[in-house]
């Protein structure tokens, strides 16, 4: 904090101060002068007071720093709640970010467990939420981990709402439910930066192509602006991966080999996720008329 100092009057280094008038002193009488401080006496006095300050409030400000990515966060999902609560009222809009969140969670848990410091969560309006990190472990493998784990427990949250559904018998939870398997669904796209696209970093690079070749295909039988802004992210990303597949992320030559039961395993996980997906998605299905709109 920076303490201000132009309440001061003005003075010239080295030079006196003007003569005072003590209270008593007739007007034009000559009063004692004072003695000439030095700089380092000049500098006590700011000293003190910006000492004074930090220790009154440098544990707040230490406080706030601290819990910086925590307000992004916070902020981020509100922001985000309020936009889709524009399309689905702030109840549904609310418990689709909470899945979203446990989603992003999964990365996250799975990043520190990599050894990775992730940086912090934004949620972005519309196009979901993503955990900001500068490496995904090292490895393709490492890659495929934190990538799968985002569906894994997201998955498995979507079971609260279809646990609710189930009890209740109510349609809310129900969609809920519906929603947030097929967020975790589509996730899996095998392309990048998609989870999917993770995972295929380990299993099946190759398969980049045929996850972009199904995005084209969605666009020209459904037309969306965020189908289009995926595809030209996942072009651009997946151009980039593969120019640079041969030297390994980072010159590391040894990135993208995998052990083949590794291999196998996360092929295994990948598909298994989008078989329990699907019938979720089947299961929590709720049919629409003219009527209900």
């Amino acid at each position: 904090m920076n303490q201000r100092t132009d309440w001061l009057p003005p003075q010239a280094p080295g030079s006196e101060p003007a003569p005072a008038f003590p209270q008593g002193a007739p007007f034009g009488a000559p009063s004692s002068p004072r003695k000439r401080q030095s700089g380092l006496q000049r500098l006590i006095g700011p000293l003190f007071v910006v000492g004074v300050l930090l220790l009154k409030f440098g544990k707040v400000a230490l406080l706030l720093l601290t819990k910086a990515k925590f307000l992004t966060t916070s902020a981020s999902m509100l922001v985000s709640v309020a936009a889709y609560a524009l399309i689905w009222g702030w109840k549904f809009a609310a418990g689709f970010v909470g899945l979203l969140f446990i989603h992003e969670m999964g990365h996250y848990i799975q990043l520190r467990r990599e050894g990775v410091r992730p940086s912090g969560m934004v949620f972005i309006p519309f196009l979901g939420a993503a955990v900001a990190t500068r490496s995904l472990g090292g490895s393709a493998l490492a890659e495929a981990r934190v990538g799968l784990a985002g569906p894994i427990l997201g998955s498995l949250a979507c079971l609260i709402p279809a646990g609710l559904w189930l009890a209740t018998g109510s349609e809310f939870w129900q969609a809920l439910a519906f929603t947030g398997f097929f967020l975790n669904l589509f996730n899996l796209v095998p392309v990048v930066p998609f989870d999917g696209g993770r995972a295929m970093a380990a299993m099946a690079p190759w398969m980049w192509f045929v996850g972009l070749g199904a995005l084209l295909a969605l666009l020209l039988v459904a037309p969306n602006p965020f189908v289009i802004l995926f595809l030209l992210l996942g072009v651009f990303t997946t151009w980039q991966r593969w120019k640079n597949r041969k030297a390994g992320e980072e010159g590391n030559l040894a990135y993208y080999r995998v052990k083949p039961a590794h291999r196998l395993l996360v092929g295994a996980v990948y598909v298994g996720l989008i078989v329990l997906l699907a019938v979720g998605m089947d299961v929590t299905h709720l049919e629409r008329t003219l009527s209900d709109a």
